[in-house]
């Protein structure tokens, strides 16, 4: 099943704690159905004394968000950060494209023609 988000997309996120914050996509997990963005849904991680971390402590690292969770930023007016549904459409050489429905911009190429 395709997806709407790939990494490297700029996210904004619609609900939970971090709701209107702006990210990169770091990873995706399709299986799971989860994005990794960057800089949301920070954590903390207690670490015990070990030879890499001697003192021990707390390290942040961000969690996975779900997928429906996330939508991508218009790539028209990113600094509007709006974000927008996706669309697919299918270019007259057979390759499928990402497409912003709110202005019709290219969001990327999903697959090459054949």
């Amino acid at each position: 099943m395709a997806r709407h988000i790939v990494k490297g997309d700029m996210v904004k996120i619609l609900s939970g704690d971090d709701r209107g914050k702006v990210g990169e996509v770091m990873a995706v997990y399709p299986s799971r159905d989860k994005v990794l963005v960057q800089g949301v849904n920070r954590v903390y991680r207690h670490l015990r004394p070990s030879k890499k971390h001697p003192q021990g402590g707390r390290i942040q690292k961000e969690m996975p968000v779900h997928i429906s969770n996330v939508l991508p930023v218009d790539p028209k007016d990113p600094k509007a950060e709006q974000a927008t549904r996706v669309g697919v459409r299918i270019n007259a050489d057979g390759s499928k494209e990402r497409i912003a429905r709110r202005s019709g911009e290219s969001l990327g190429i999903l697959r090459k023609a054949r």
